[in-house]
């Protein structure tokens, strides 16, 4: 049984790991006996034996693999529009996830809807209650695994090509007890600053002056605990909690010829502590407001482009995300077929995915980046392996996969990133994602070298990305002449920004690092660079343009 944290490296189907030993002051590892003092895993743990003694249908197969997984979600969601409180609404609750798989590690029930079932729990750490809605979900979920394992059976006659992998990796139990966190958070001095703030538009005497222009102002404020219990019938178990915190405020005008303009701000981290002052996010809101009125004057740009553009770190750090989160993972591939894996990515194994001086690694276990707190941080997966730091992308070449349990060809074992969103099934996710360049360039020498591609292409002038919005589509973007002057410009969506750009046409990145905390069912950080692309297409988005409104906002 592993009862220290492996720090460990996959390389193909190899494995080369360190792992730490405990001194003499190390605190004795956590067994059974101290899980069984919470009365929530004690529980747990008294129905999974049952489940595990008694669990058969008769003429069926006994399950060979048994989970419980229980989180248990303190929440606060505050919401605001044009200055006053819209929504505001204080959540707790538990729900139970359990996964029943019928078969072998070779070939298993896995697949589909087959190996899941869901039930709500009780608040009180009643032992009955909670039991009860785990028994509720085991029959379901066992009924649901005999009925898949039959028909993956079928499946299997059906095809020419085995599975390139077995179904479910064998891993060593961990036992993993962290303290719960808990939710303390001033609700109404919330409510007072999400208000205060989607009201500058028409308080802050700076930008009074476009109140009548302001098509929205909205808010929110999220607070979040998530504690999560997890057991096993091979012996693991885990108690681990992570709390999220994320303020935002979006604004938006129209043009005179109707075209939407959008401008939105988060400051987020895993502690209060982590987000803005009420001044800062103040100060970043009426920045905001001002941006519109300049776009509101900005050209639009030209109808197409195709040439330099410089992403800053902060664009370059969606773009990436966007083209790479979903393609470093590894998951089955479609029955009866020799892929190794499924996406952009799937048949990248050791074949170069970045400009040679990339490295990316994704490494759970770093909490924090120059004092801020990384959402995507953790020590243990939804499936109880320990988190592993890997190396994905070494030298530009793609050397490993993000992975759970599920194995793929050339992958048997779990890198510890399988993670799930409330209620779903545990998949592999990215955790903090880390994406460095060797001799990264400052700002002041990425913009020189923009320049200097204007000048050796004959370009009258180039394009540079402050800021990015859905669907690569820029929202502020700027036409820079090759004398270094910058011209605002609107409308524009970005074209051939891509898995081949990202492989072909990236020229340089920065040194300064942008970080990134999505809030999503499953948190995720990306820490990237600015990125120089030598050639992007840029086009004029050419939307429909709603009518402007037929008479002013009230004041």
């Amino acid at each position: 049984m592993i009862l220290v944290r492996p720090i460990a490296m996959l390389t193909g189907a190899g494995l080369v790991a360190v792992c730490l030993t405990a001194s003499a002051q190390t605190p004795a590892p956590s067994t059974r006996a101290d899980a069984e003092k919470d009365p929530v895993v004690k529980a747990m743990l008294q129905e999974l034996d049952r489940s595990k003694s008694d669990l058969q249908l008769k003429d069926f197969a006994r399950p060979f693999f048994i989970q419980y997984r229980i989180e248990e979600i303190d929440s606060l969601e505050i919401k605001a529009e044009f200055g006053a409180v819209s929504d505001s609404q204080r959540g707790h609750g538990r729900v139970a996830r359990v996964t029943v798989r019928v078969g072998d590690n070779k070939t298993d029930s896995s697949g589909g809807r087959g190996d899941g079932s869901v039930e709500m729990v009780a608040l009180e750490d009643d032992p009955i209650a909670i039991r009860s809605s785990l028994w509720a979900a085991t029959d379901t979920a066992y009924k649901s695994a005999l009925a898949a394992y039959a028909q993956k059976q079928a499946a299997l006659k059906q095809v020419q090509t085995p599975p390139q992998a077995d179904d479910f990796s064998q891993e060593k139990p961990v036992i993993s007890l962290a303290e719960p966190l808990k939710l303390v958070v001033d609700q109404s001095a919330w409510e007072a600053r999400v208000a205060h703030d989607t009201g500058l538009y028409r308080t802050d005497p700076t930008v009074k002056d476009s109140q009548r222009e302001m098509r929205y102002s909205s808010g929110s404020f999220s607070a979040r605990v998530t504690t999560t219990f997890l057991v096993s019938s091979e012996g693991t178990i885990v108690r681990k909690s992570a709390s999220y915190y994320q303020e935002s405020i979006g604004v938006g005008e129209q043009a005179a010829d109707g075209m939407r303009l959008d401008r939105s701000y988060s400051t987020s981290g895993t502690a209060l502590a982590d987000l803005d002052s009420p001044e800062e996010f103040s100060n970043h809101t009426i920045g905001l407001i001002a941006s519109l009125a300049d776009l509101r004057k900005a050209p639009l740009v030209d109808e197409e482009y195709r040439g330099p553009v410089l992403l800053s770190s902060d664009a370059g750090a969606d773009t990436l995300c966007a083209l790479l989160c979903k393609s470093l993972t590894a998951t089955r591939p479609k029955l009866g077929t020799e892929a190794r894996t499924n996406g952009p990515f799937a048949s990248s194994y050791h074949a170069r995915v970045l400009p040679e001086t990339f490295e990316v690694v994704d490494d759970p276990s770093l909490k924090s980046y120059k004092g801020k707190g990384l959402a995507g941080a953790y020590d243990v997966d939804d499936e109880g392996i320990a988190a592993q730091a890997v190396k994905l992308v070494v030298e530009g070449k793609l050397e490993n996969y993000l992975i759970g349990r599920e194995p793929v060809r050339d992958f048997p074992q779990s890198n510890g990133h399988a993670r799930a969103g409330f209620t779903g099934p545990s998949e592999p996710v990215v955790g903090v994602l880390k994406i460095t360049a060797k001799d990264g360039l400052t700002d002041g020498e990425l913009n020189e070298k923009l320049l200097d591609l204007a000048k050796d292409l004959g370009l009258k002038d180039v394009y540079y990305v402050a800021t990015m919005g859905p669907n690569q589509a820029p929202r502020l973007l700027y036409r820079v002449s090759v004398d270094g002057k910058r011209e605002l410009v609107r409308g524009a969506a970005l074209d051939d920004l891509d898995q081949r750009a990202l492989r072909s046409s990236v020229v340089a990145a920065g040194k300064d690092l942008w970080v990134t905390n999505h809030f999503g069912d499953v948190p995720e950080t990306v820490l990237a660079p600015a990125l120089l692309f030598d050639e992007v297409t840029i086009r004029r988005a050419n939307e429909k343009n709603d009518k402007l409104p037929f008479y002013p906002p009230p004041e």
